[in-house]
């Protein structure tokens, strides 16, 4: 595993809501939540630079939001969601509710 992956202990939900408050971020997780794992590569915008998808991955796995992940010259990343049901239940699901009726 890469490094800076807290435990779940270690979650606090203004972490977790800072990096689930960015667009960009969200479509991410909305990706992920069907439970894939995705390389950095799949998940990135065609225009967007790879420096600026460095910093958005850093934000949500440092929140402990995805787990990433190398695999070969990919960084395979994953949405975690057990543990973040565990320590906030309903908020993924609430977040995800919300985003589905805004299209």
């Amino acid at each position: 595993m890469i490094a800076n992956h807290p435990e779940r202990e270690q979650f606090r939900l203004e972490n977790v809501l800072f990096a689930l408050g960015n667009p960009l971020r969200l479509a991410m997780i909305k990706r992920l939540a069907d439970g894939s794992e995705l390389s950095c590569n799949a998940l990135r915008p065609e225009d967007v630079a790879k420096s600026t998808m460095t910093h958005h991955w850093r934000v949500l796995r440092d929140s402990g939001v995805v787990w990433q992940r190398p695999q070969g010259r990919e960084n395979m990343i994953s949405l975690r969601r057990e543990d973040l049901d565990a320590c906030f239940p309903g908020l993924l699901d609430t977040l995800l509710q919300a985003m589905q009726k805004e299209g």
